[in-house]
């Protein structure tokens, strides 16, 4: 058989297997409304986009992937709880790397249920664990949940905040927010220029795409923050303590919960933690060797704000996630119109699992 054809028989048996546990086969179109879109998926996947335009549709995309329409779709008809797979091509632009396949077969299990989180997080991860099989692969997990928890609760302006929210899921610029915010970096020079520059005359030309008002706005803004105190010293380490926690699961979970004692507000993140710790056990997962990293999936999609976890191949270094997934109840929210509900899920590529098993 050809590699295509094999992984088209992979797509077909996984897709298969999770209709099997109760998922409702679902399709999306290929061609999705550009829109919000783009913004959900985050800078790495809207600068990966294949995107095209016309008069009558406005703006669209090749879809990089299905979480957000199937969402789309499911909360456009309520917010009941529900199971679905779908299978099928993704697009994602690969200018940087010729190797890497723009056009790829993703198969998915997405559960929309609040009864119970911790058990729909170990429900999944199980899942897609027995889905893929005895191929050779490493499991990673993660919580975003705590680092968002831990950036609420930092003593700084509520915009610091929400830039420091926005780029949690670009770990660099993160920490250059951090070092600025509490003083550990200097403002860089061009916003000095900016907060100290005076605006252009009045009748002067306005050239580019922000209007005169808006520039205003965004000079107020550099202003107002130059004026605020820095993050404490004792906060920023808090921070730090928690992007350091990489361990086994149980460990993981002492550590954070140490954390915990100086930064209360984590402490409900960290008891889910816990709690979905011990779904896994009642499960099978031997939480004893599953590696726990706080800032993990922090190069995943913006959309993640809770668990987090991936497969990789163990030989093969040089692939991507064989399978990867997370919760992401904020997202339910956004695309729900006033409606929400807790929603898991996860994704395969059955061409690498193919891979690996041509390779056994």
């Amino acid at each position: 058989m050809t590699p295509q054809a094999i992984e088209t028989q992979q797509a077909a048996r996984l897709r298969a297997f999770f209709a099997g546990h109760g998922a409702m086969p679902v399709e999306t179109g290929i061609l999705q409304p550009a829109g919000t879109l783009l913004d959900l998926y985050g800078e790495d996947i809207r600068a990966r986009a294949y995107v095209t335009s016309d008069a009558l549709r406005g703006e669209q995309m090749l879809r990089p992937d299905f979480t957000v329409p199937v969402v789309q779709m499911h909360m456009a008809h309520g917010a009941a709880p529900a199971r679905y797979t779908y299978a099928g091509p993704v697009f994602r632009r690969q200018e940087e790397d010729a190797a890497r396949a723009n056009e790829y077969q993703q198969v998915g299990f997405e559960l929309f249920d609040g009864t119970n989180p911790a058990e729909a997080d170990a429900e999944v991860f199980c899942l897609i664990a027995q889905a893929l099989g005895p191929a050779p692969l490493r499991a990673a997990t993660g919580d975003i949940g705590i680092l968002l928890a831990a950036v609420d609760a930092l003593e700084t302006t509520a915009p610091r905040r929400a830039a420091l929210r926005r780029h949690i899921w670009r770990p660099r610029r993160f920490r250059a927010l951090m070092d600025r915010f509490s003083g550990r970096a200097p403002v860089p020079a061009s916003r000095q220029a900016v907060i100290a520059g005076q605006l252009a005359p009045t009748g002067a030309p306005e050239i580019g795409l922000r209007s005169m008002a808006e520039v205003e706005a965004r000079i107020a803004a550099l202003r107002e923050d130059a004026q605020a105190g820095p993050i404490p010293a004792s906060q920023v380490a808090l921070i730090d303590a928690i992007l350091d926690v990489r361990e086994a699961m149980p460990y993981a979970l002492e550590q954070l919960r140490d954390i915990s004692v100086d930064l209360p507000a984590i402490a409900p993140a960290v008891a889910r933690m816990a709690q979905r710790m011990q779904a896994l056990e009642r499960r099978g997962i031997d939480v004893a060797r599953l590696d726990f990293e706080a800032s993990y999936g922090r190069s995943s999609m913006e959309y993640y704000d809770g668990f987090v976890f991936g497969f990789y191949a163990e030989t093969r270094a040089d692939l991507p996630a064989v399978a990867s997934g997370g919760r992401y109840d904020a997202l339910t929210a956004v695309l729900g119109q006033g409606r929400s509900i807790p929603a898991v899920g996860g994704v395969i590529r059955p061409g690498l699992l193919a891979e690996l098993g041509a390779g056994e």
